[in-house]
């Protein structure tokens, strides 16, 4: 068997869904994690190059400031093979990248400079900063995603917004709504919950073996260490500096990012059954592609399979985002190695996240409304009007509008009929009589149209 063939990939993000999550290979692979590490040892090299308290580490000419760029803004996956080979001999991974980039350093101009390679730092220096990078991209690869599907939702939610709708609270009728506002609500729900997300800034640190620059004071006592680290961290990457850290930043960040990433891909997963629901209910019908087959034996059957594949994927996002939000804040004193490979999980996440928002938005491009089954069933339940008749009544003052009401349509069949005849039997002024009567299911959702403009 090819061992790249997606046919015998051990999981479906590199097997049945792997043509769908290119854009978060580049960012999660371990290729991704190398390069962002190359980017990161790079960072810190020019930084103290920078430094003039740091005259050892020299000031770098523009050619070979373009060098050091070079090494990260164009590192390879063959590049990668070679980190790979060093880490074959050395069995650590982060010293690898040192060693390769000593390698790339040798002949040239620098070579002087390459024990300033990884100078003073502790492996989590360098994974933590690669670690956020990766996350800050894949998470921008998600937002992409989840606005595309928002979007397409809140035009669906626009489209509809009169759709008169039979609500069910409790999976039984109730006072009628419109589709569009229904939609609209998780369009909200959805921009709530990406507003978090996109405030998030994740803390990282350079701080060294434990956190207190013990190594870096021990060189040169006279430089600013927190100053050039914070240079690093947030003027050249955009990230927080943490000022207090162990061996690892704390991952408390990366706990809030997984944390809020979750919340959306709940929202989401609602959204998902209330439609599965809708279609159940044959409220929103599926345009039929030519070729598929609902039913190996079934020829009839237009499954939601698009809304289950999403909540599907959903849920085993979900489980590992929630894990790693639990798990990543707790280590063992100055540092335990528990974190690692938990973290090396984090695109596993993030692609069943990003399969599921691709499967719902392809779903919302197949639903059709069924307006004649929205109308049948409005039509069969005006006991949803007792709510505004015994409301009317209690503005008046009227003597127990609530039981007549419930006397009246609890457990029982109503039609048009039965509960004008009520109407007309009431003492109430003419005008609120007249008004009563000329309500009927469809005309009784309240601002539920307006409500959509909330969304535009």
């Amino acid at each position: 068997m090819e061992p790249t063939d997606t046919l015998t990939a051990l999981s479906p993000l590199d097997g049945r869904y792997a043509a769908k999550l290119g854009a978060l290979r580049d960012v999660f692979s371990e290729f991704g994690l190398i390069r962002r590490r190359v980017a990161v040892e790079v960072a810190w090299l020019e930084a103290l190059c920078d430094a003039p308290d740091i005259p050892e580490a020299r000031a770098l000419a523009p050619d070979e400031r373009e060098f050091l760029s070079g090494l990260a803004d164009r590192f390879s996956v063959s590049d990668a093979r070679r980190v790979k080979e060093i880490e074959a001999v050395t069995n650590h991974d982060v010293k690898a990248v040192e060693y390769f980039l000593k390698e790339r350093l040798a002949g040239t101009s620098l070579a002087p400079l390459g024990e300033f390679v990884h100078f003073a730092c502790t492996s989590e220096d360098i994974n933590n900063l690669a670690h956020a990078l990766m996350l800050r991209d894949g998470l921008r690869v998600l937002r992409d995603a989840q606005d595309a599907l928002t979007d397409a939702l809140a035009a669906l939610a626009v489209e509809l917004r009169d759709a008169a709708m039979l609500a069910r609270t409790h999976g039984q009728p109730a006072s009628p709504t419109t589709l569009g506002k229904e939609l609209a609500v998780f369009v909200h729900r959805l921009r709530r919950q990406a507003a978090q997300l996109d405030a998030l800034v994740l803390p990282a640190k350079l701080n060294g073996a434990v956190g207190n620059f013990n190594a870096h004071l021990a060189a040169y006592p006279d430089t600013d260490w927190e100053a050039l680290a914070r240079s690093v961290i947030e003027g050249r990457f955009g990230l927080s500096q943490n000022p207090l850290t162990t061996q690892i930043e704390s991952h408390d960040g990366v706990a809030e990012l997984f944390d809020a990433l979750a919340r959306w891909n709940t929202v989401l997963l609602d959204l998902d059954r209330d439609i599965w629901a809708y279609i159940s209910l044959g409220y929103l019908g599926q345009k039929t592609v030519k070729g598929e087959v609902g039913s190996s034996t079934m020829p009839h059957k237009v499954n939601p399979i698009d809304f289950e594949n999403s909540e599907g994927n959903l849920g085993l996002a979900n489980a590992l985002l929630e894990h790693m939000a639990r798990k990543l804040p707790v280590s063992r004193l100055q540092r335990d190695l528990t974190d690692s490979t938990v973290l090396r999980n984090m695109g596993v996440g993030f692609g069943y996240s990003l399969a599921a928002y691709q499967a719902t938005l392809k779903g919302l491009g197949k639903i059709r409304l069924n307006a004649p089954r929205l109308a049948a069933d409005l039509e069969d339940a005006w006991e949803v009007l007792a709510e505004p008749v015994q409301t009317v009544m209690r503005k008046l003052g009227k003597p127990n509008p609530y039981e007549q009401l419930k006397e009246l349509t609890r457990g029982k069949k109503m039609t048009a009929e039965v509960m004008r005849q009520f109407i007309e039997g009431l003492d109430l002024p003419p005008e609120e009589k007249l008004r009563l009567a000329e309500l009927t299911p469809a005309r009784y959702t309240g601002l539920a149209s307006k409500l959509v403009d909330a969304i535009q």
